[in-house]
């Protein structure tokens, strides 16, 4: 690090958790983002701010007015423009020295796997099933920490789901695909602006938190807020070991 650097993130290095080995792995990491809406926005944002090397910020959809309730790496001046651009230009203002690569498309197959693969951290900042099966899918094929979040309404959950470790669950031992699970969109449903940075903001902590190897993850818990009693839980969880995705993981 220079000497801007230890400046800029000094208050992270006084942290003996982390210090300047923990805070040059964050330097020297990658980190994947996929969506870049209400989770995604905070997550990112805390990120870029806290040094990650390279954030790869994935995102097909552009900014719209009703977004910017809760979308907090976007502004009015970004109406229509690619979330991905939008939020680009955002974490390059919070720290011109972040590295942001972008895709602005729905990430899926070879594209989605070769992310992953290239990837020390994933977060899951999505908000439909089927993107957050197919990261858990190509998570578990690379063996790669996966951090995986929700809002809706008042609700919010977080989890991390450590899959260099041969006794995590997969997010599919949590939700197994193809169950009948209702969908709900805040397009329908709404959600309540705060709550998405709070679980977003979480994500970025746990992310960070794998990156520098310091604390105990939410690895084999799902952490629920109730955000309109502001009640957390935590409910532990296991690994399905019939799981149609992870099992046989680690096996010799």
């Amino acid at each position: 690090m220079n000497d801007d650097q230890l400046l800029r993130y000094s208050r992270h290095i006084l942290l003996p958790e982390i210090g300047v080995e923990g805070q040059e792995a964050i330097l020297g990491a990658r980190v994947l983002v996929v969506g870049a809406g209400g989770l995604g926005s905070p997550a990112a944002m805390y990120l870029a701010a806290a040094g990650v090397g390279t954030l790869v910020l994935c995102d097909g959809d552009t900014v719209d007015l009703t977004n910017l309730q809760r979308q907090i790496l976007h502004s009015a001046e970004g109406v229509g423009r690619l979330k991905v651009e939008s939020g680009r230009d955002t974490l390059l203002r919070l720290n011109p020295f972040a590295r942001v690569e972008t895709v602005a498309e729905r990430l899926e197959g070879h594209a989605l796997d070769a992310q992953v693969a290239a990837a020390d951290v994933v977060l899951d900042c999505s908000d439909n099933f089927a993107t957050r099966h197919a990261i858990n899918r190509a998570c578990v094929r690379h063996c790669k920490p996966l951090v995986s979040g929700a809002a809706i309404r008042f609700d919010g959950q977080v989890s991390v789901f450590d899959l260099r470790q041969a006794e995590s669950p997969c997010y599919h031992c949590l939700f197994p695909e193809g169950q009948e699970v209702e969908e709900i969109r805040c397009a329908v449903m709404g959600v309540f602006a705060p709550l998405t940075g709070i679980i977003g903001a979480t994500q970025a902590a746990e992310a960070l938190k794998l990156l520098v190897g310091c604390g105990t993850t939410l690895d084999g818990r799902l952490l629920l807020l109730d955000g309109l009693g502001m009640e957390w839980r935590s409910v532990t969880l296991g690994r399905d070991p019939g799981c149609a995705v992870c099992a046989g993981r680690g096996e010799a």
